[in-house]
């Protein structure tokens, strides 16, 4: 099972090839697949702000993917992470913060290119 991150979802709408690559392995393999709320929210806003066509596909895609769920464990887990990072001097933005902490929570791994994942301690990352 495997989370999408954000940059996955944008690049895949966006129709990067790499991107598309990625999700017919993942069809192929049959592997659910998972978003954070953080990480459907930011695809969101690009939907909503560009609109038309794209807020339609943006839309359609996020609908259908399972939302991992932003529980109480998961505000522990942001705490920990923040604050452990945060004492290494490579703290995350909050969004990243949440999207890192509901995946790892939820034992998933991460679809991303954003190379900031790679810093959290215990967090598997999967680039493309």
């Amino acid at each position: 099972m495997v989370s999408l991150g954000s940059s996955f979802v944008i690049d895949l709408l966006a129709g990067n090839a790499r991107a598309v690559v990625k999700a017919r392995q993942l069809d192929q393999a049959g592997e659910p697949r998972f978003i954070t709320a953080p990480a459907a929210a930011e695809v969101l806003v690009g939907g909503y702000r560009l609109g038309g066509v794209y807020f339609t596909r943006t839309k359609a895609l996020v609908d259908n993917l399972t939302l991992l769920p932003f529980d109480r464990a998961s505000c522990h887990e942001a705490g920990r992470l923040g604050s452990e990072l945060a004492a290494r001097g490579s703290p995350l933005g909050q969004s990243d913060l949440y999207i890192a902490a509901i995946t790892l929570r939820h034992s998933e791994r991460l679809l991303t290119r954003d190379r900031g994942f790679f810093q959290v301690p215990g967090l598997t990352v999967e680039g493309y």
